[in-house]
């Protein structure tokens, strides 16, 4: 049941019954309408419709109550970055407030605070992705009737995409890393030629390679806890899915090298006896990279960019490059790379102009 009151010409207070706090006392909610009295009275007939039973609960009880309920199917690293913007949305007064009362005007104001304290763009959009989500769920629960979060605009500054390395670059840090040692020369070939995210080399085994074939499904997590030796779980991929990348005849050569210069290799490539640690094959890029004199700016990561760039550049479709990547959906990569695709629109259209001709 909700009421309207007049507060001023063209501006409506509409109350709604919202549940029941713990307690068993009844709550409500208050919105404010500037507009015309059908305005408040189609927004009373929304919360009569379908009223919040949130019981009084606040964002951070829900922000709680959601990893609670995930933490038991969620990947280790998962939980870490979860329980971490968890704890970085309930530090900021949008935690404290009450769910039935939380707006999109509260969301956007809260991102405006975020932006005024310094934090980049990836870092709200990973707070907002968290309590869109932990918003989802309290409209499946019945706690709330919208999903503020998904109403609010999420913007972000505009940027030019990020450039790809050159191939004459990728050339000298490989040479590089050669004098770094083997293991840096193998990992850092296999990051260019297979796409594998950091983590993922760290994962692989010796088994994982049949022939020319490699196995790329699991990634190595790190686990920080205060006070404690960081624990390494060998764990699923970022996108927990098993993809298989064709290797060239010169890396698989490699991988048979260094492999035969171990008299026990183990079962991990790049950790032998234990899952490697991703800190170290990092390490290695940033060394390689010294030495080869190429800009400081580039990132072990780039090395994926680079292989996606060249494969879409030189007239591979997106699905393949999708699979050997690792993307769960092709859209997916169109998003990332949609500016080499840009640069090979080009030659379509010549293309299609010779063949007319």
């Amino acid at each position: 049941m909700a009421t309207l009151r007049r507060k001023k010409p063209g501006v409506w207070e509409v109350r709604a019954f919202t549940g029941r706090d713990a307690a068993g006392r009844p709550t409500q909610v208050s919105r404010t309408v500037h507009g015309a009295k059908r305005d408040a009275q189609r927004l009373a007939a929304e919360l009569s419709l379908k009223p919040s039973n949130s019981g009084g609960r606040t964002v951070a009880e829900l922000l709680d109550a959601w990893l609670e309920l995930n933490e038991a199917t969620w990947a280790p690293a998962t939980v870490r970055d979860e329980q971490s913007r968890a704890e970085l949305i309930k530090a900021d007064p949008v935690g404290n407030m009450a769910l039935a009362r939380l707006t999109v005007a509260d969301v956007d104001r809260w991102h405006t605070r975020l932006r005024r304290a310094g934090i980049g763009d990836a870092g709200i959009r990973n707070r907002h992705v968290a309590l869109r989500a932990a918003l989802a769920q309290a409209v499946r629960w019945g706690w709330v009737s919208t999903n503020v979060a998904s109403a609010a605009r999420l913007t972000q500054r505009k940027r030019a995409p990020r450039e790809s390395m050159s191939a004459g670059d990728v050339r000298a840090v490989l040479h590089a890393a050669v004098k770094v040692g083997p293991g840096a020369a193998l990992a850092l070939r296999l990051a260019a030629v297979s796409g594998a995210r950091r983590s993922e080399l760290a994962a692989l085994r010796w088994d994982d390679l049949a022939g020319n074939r490699l196995r790329i499904d699991s990634s190595v997590a790190v686990l920080r806890r205060s006070g404690e030796e960081p624990e390494l779980v060998d764990d699923v991929t970022k996108t927990a899915n098993r993809r298989t990348v064709t290797l060239d005849n010169a890396t698989v050569d490699m991988w048979q090298a260094y492999r035969s210069s171990f008299v026990d290799p183990g079962e991990w490539v790049f950790g032998l006896f234990e899952p490697a640690n991703p800190d170290r094959i990092g390490w290695w890029w940033r060394r390689s990279r010294e030495r080869s004199g190429i800009d400081r700016s580039w990132r072990l990561h780039d090395l994926r960019h680079w292989s996606a760039t060249q494969a879409i550049g030189t007239g591979h479709d997106i699905r393949t490059v999708a699979g050997r990547l690792g993307h769960a959906n092709p859209a997916m990569t169109l998003r990332v790379y949609a500016h080499v695709l840009e640069g090979a629109e080009q030659e379509v259209a010549a293309g299609l102009a010779s063949a007319l001709e």
